[in-house]
């Protein structure tokens, strides 16, 4: 039995191109939305905890009491 053999011709497309939207999956939006809240809420943390213990050095009560209770929110669970 003899192998067949496939020839391909390309011919150049005159029409309009088409553009193709692709569409990014829910998975991928999720994660990327979570990974972005994380990254968000520890960076703020650490800023309000560094700024806590600026006040705590400083000796400055009322904003040590106004940056706790910012706080709060942050440790809540």
């Amino acid at each position: 039995m003899k192998k067949q053999k496939i020839f391909y011709r390309y011919y150049r497309y005159d029409g309009k191109p088409l553009e193709a939207k692709r569409e990014i999956s829910f998975e991928f939006k999720l994660a990327s939305t979570l990974l972005l809240d994380e990254l968000c809420f520890v960076f703020n943390k650490e800023k309000l905890e560094e700024a806590i213990n600026n006040s705590i050095d400083r000796g400055d009560k009322e904003r040590f009491l106004q940056l706790s209770e910012a706080y709060r929110h942050f440790i809540w669970e």
